[in-house]
This record gives structure tokens, C-alpha cells and sequence, in this order.
């Protein structure tokens, strides 16, 4: 199954790399496609995330303000030991948070690491290479470039895609604010 989804990919990708007959520009123009196309599939992605988490990340959230209201409260009129209880359980719902917004910053990349695949399947053997200035550049670090330059020109455009591409992981007024003692 996976040789069959493979083949059908690499038919798909030679097509990119052969649109207009110059071997560099193809090679550069098809890597620009595919990080395109991984960084629109991994937004898509985390958005589902998103949506399928949004109640259980914003009762996270809202269960972190009301410890932070409390564990000032506690500190305020001199509770020491009600302000440590809160406060370890304000610590322990920061770490849920922060690694449920981790987890969604990770399903956001999750389809770079298929486009290397394919892509060192085509490129590591040959030695394909585009020199600048001295330096030759291979295929890993085109593709990372070219995928910082689709994620800069998304985060541009991003208004203007559709509802399900716009949802991306907000951050918590509260991410960041508990301190340990």
C-alpha cells in the first residue's frame, strides 16, 4: 500500500519538477510547490486539531485563570500553604496546556517529513545541487528554505484562506504567567 501511494506521489512530483524545461528553475519552482503544498496540508491539519481540541484546551484555560486568581488571592492574605496547593495545580495545568499547544504546533509539520522522504528518494542519488555564490545547496536545505518562505507567505495571506485554514492555536492570556515557589 505504501509503494502504491508512493508511486502515485512520485507521479505527481516529477510533474512539478518539469514545468518549464530549465533544470534549475524546475528544481527550484517544484521544491517551492511542494513546501507550498506541506505547509497548506499541515495548517489544515492543525486546524482539525484545533477544532476537535477547542473544548478540552479552553476548559484547560479557564481552569488555569481560576488557579491564577487563586493562588493570588491565597498569596495575598498570607496563605502559604493554600497558595503552594493552588499553585502546584496551576503548574500541572500549564504543563497540559503547554504541551496540548506543543502537540499542535507538531501537527503542523508532520507532512515535511513525507515530503523528504520523496524527495531524497529523487535527489540524494544524483546530487542535484543549485549554486549560489560558491555554495552548493542541497536538497534538505532548499526545502527548509523554501518551507520558511511558504510559512512567512501564509502567515501574509492568511486572512484571505478559507475559515478552516485561519483557526490556528490561540495563545492562552494565562500561557506563561505561573510561577513556581
Amino acid at each position: 500500500m505504501i509503494a502504491f501511494v508512493q508511486t502515485i506521489l512520485d507521479r505527481f512530483l516529477c510533474g512539478l519538477y518539469a514545468l518549464t524545461g530549465i533544470a534549475v528553475l524546475d528544481y527550484l519552482l517544484g521544491t517551492l510547490a511542494i513546501a507550498i503544498a506541506v505547509v497548506l496540508i499541515g495548517e489544515l491539519t492543525a486546524g482539525l486539531v484545533l477544532r476537535v481540541n477547542r473544548r478540552h484546551l479552553n476548559d484547560l484555560d479557564t481552569r488555569l485563570a481560576a488557579a491564577r486568581r487563586l493562588s493570588a488571592q491565597a498569596l495575598e492574605t498570607g496563605d502559604r500553604q493554600a497558595y503552594r496547593v493552588i499553585n502546584k495545580e496551576a503548574n500541572d495545568l500549564f504543563g497540559r496546556l503547554f504541551f496540548n499547544e506543543f502537540g499542535l504546533s507538531a501537527a503542523a509539520l508532520w507532512p515535511a517529513f513525507f515530503a523528504l522522504d520523496a524527495l531524497q528518494r529523487h535527489f540524494a542519488e544524483t546530487g542535484l545541487y543549485v549554486t549560489l555564490g560558491g555554495y552548493r545547496i542541497n536538497y534538505v536545505l532548499l526545502f527548509l528554505v523554501c518551507y520558511l518562505a511558504a510559512r512567512f507567505l501564509l502567515a501574509r495571506i492568511k486572512r484571505l484562506l478559507p475559515a478552516a485554514m485561519r483557526t490556528a492555536p490561540a495563545k492562552s492570556p494565562n500561557f506563561g504567567v505561573i510561577t513556581t515557589n
